[in-house]
């Protein structure tokens, strides 16, 4: 089980990207439904101040700074730059937590910084934040996992395994391979639509769609089915996750999902949803 997340638009969302300790937003009943993972979390990358999205980071913090678990570990959490909805609540959750037992970071970041995940004794990682469009007041990020893989040289591509083998061993991998970035996974957060750029070869897109009836939507601020399926095709990605998606479509999402399901098949997607008011897990 690699994400867990609950979705419900305008009540709460947040993700968790378990393979990197990291969680994405932090809504209402986060730390209820995680309960013992909340110690596993490392970083958590708000997306914007709204407060369906971080109305449960002082429980969060609350449940780790009072219950038994490890406190060892310490926190970081990492909001736009200048967003002063998430500025002023950090505030108030520095002043009514000023007896903390474990070391908690909050970090202003910017489109032009990496937040290293892992370095490079294992495969390296790095989160990179991009602007993503919300409403005009708010400052809002979306997210990539970017992963630094390794890949063999165009020149040494017809020698055999053997060949190959021999100048690994004689000049290290450095020599035969060479390394590029791959976004393995990326998040919307709250947006009218990400940009074909953004979504382009990512492994797992995780994007808002509040919408599945175009019609619905009475402002450029959130996302619609439509849209988004438009923007993948043709992207390259392996896998969608819809979440942020509207309570009013209730028991007809899997019914209004499945022509998109059909199409993005053909593209080789497989297409997932957050149900409302269910954890998802995959």
């Amino acid at each position: 089980m690699n994400i867990l997340s609950y979705s419900k638009a305008l009540y709460t969302t947040w993700v968790y990207y378990s393979p990197d300790r990291t969680l994405f937003d932090s809504g209402e009943c986060v730390a209820t439904m995680l309960n013992n993972k909340v110690y596993a979390i490392k970083n958590i990358f708000l997306t914007h101040g709204h407060v369906d999205h971080i109305s449960g980071l002082w429980a969060l913090i609350n449940t780790r700074n009072n219950a038994m678990g490890d406190r060892a570990k310490e926190l970081n959490v990492y909001y736009p730059k200048n967003n002063k909805g998430i500025e002023d609540y950090i505030k108030f959750i520095k002043r009514v937590n000023s007896d903390l037992r474990f070391k908690l970071n909050f970090f202003p970041i910017t489109p032009d910084d990496k937040i290293i995940l892992r370095g490079k004794k294992r495969i390296e990682k790095y989160i990179r934040p991009f602007f993503v469009t919300h409403t005009q007041s708010e400052i809002s990020f979306g997210y990539h996992i970017i992963e630094v893989r390794r890949k063999l040289k165009e020149e040494f591509r017809n020698l055999s395994q053997e060949e190959i083998a021999v100048l690994a061993k004689k000049y290290g991998s450095e020599y035969i391979t060479r390394s590029y970035e791959k976004k393995v996974f990326t998040i919307s957060g709250d947006t009218f639509l990400l940009s074909r750029e953004e979504v382009k070869d990512s492994e797992i897109v995780f994007h808002e769609c509040t919408f599945l009836d175009k019609r619905d939507r009475k402002y450029k601020n959130h996302a619609s089915i439509e849209d988004i399926v438009s923007l993948i095709e043709g992207s390259n990605i392996k896998t969608l996750i819809l979440y942020h998606i509207s309570s009013r479509y209730g028991r007809s999402i899997e019914k209004l999902l499945e022509p998109y399901r059909n199409r993005l098949k053909e593209e080789g997607v497989d297409l997932y949803f957050v149900k409302p008011d269910r954890l998802f897990k995959l």
